[in-house]
């Protein structure tokens, strides 16, 4: 909602534990909560503007004002939510189309069309090699220079630079493909070829109770 143009493509998981018509009812609830939140959010934002033009001394509130402007001039589009049964493959690659094909709408994304110089392709496609070799560790992490040194032993990448190769990781890591975490000064040297390691981690550090459940073992 503070992002501007913002596109948000609701997803209904657990399909397989409801019955098809509960899903089609279920699906028309859901979207008519986001419908009336979004409608609630327009009003509460028009109510707070009004109510800062409207005080005694309005040039103390000049901030606010500007930032509750900035948040009722973000548009928000919601699509049709896509119910999947995340057990079922099929459902998978159904979202995944789904997904592809609003991202290549140019009417909901503009600047989608944007081509990338060969050597970000040719350093992905090296990077895949390098993450599902067998000599890439089980928690996928490397350091930079290192990755730098690899990359640049294929022929097309022997002029592979530092400051290009961050550049690259920037769009890797914002399209999902790798994690790096260039301004955790700790991290700025370590690259994730295998995000779904941090997933298992998280999933095993960050948990309800885990303070209790560590007391627990003897």
């Amino acid at each position: 909602m503070r992002v501007p143009n913002s596109v948000v493509l609701p997803v209904g998981t657990h399909v397989d534990c409801c019955q098809e018509e509960e899903v089609e009812e279920k699906t028309r609830d859901i979207m008519a909560k986001i419908t009336a939140m979004l409608a609630e959010r327009k009003s509460n934002l028009a109510h707070f503007i009004n109510n800062l033009e409207g005080s005694e001394e309005p040039e103390f509130y000049v901030d606010q004002w500007e930032r509750l402007k900035e948040m009722e001039s973000c548009t928000l589009t919601i699509l049709n939510l896509v119910a999947v049964n995340c057990t079922d493959h099929r459902d998978i690659k159904k979202l995944e189309a789904t997904i592809l094909q609003h991202v290549r709408n140019e009417e909901l994304f503009p600047e989608v069309v944007r081509v990338l110089p060969p050597v970000y392709r040719q350093v992905e496609a090296a990077i895949i090699d390098i993450a599902q070799s067998e000599e890439m560790a089980g928690h996928g992490m490397m350091d930079l220079q290192y990755l730098l040194s690899k990359l640049s032993r294929c022929k097309h990448l022997a002029n592979l630079g530092r400051e290009l190769l961050q550049d690259i990781l920037r769009y890797l890591h914002r399209v999902g493909l790798v994690v790096w975490y260039e301004e955790i000064k700790h991290l700025e040297s370590t690259v994730f070829l295998q995000p779904t390691f941090l997933i298992t981690m998280f999933k095993l550090l960050v948990r309800y109770h885990l303070v209790q459940q560590l007391e627990s073992i003897s």
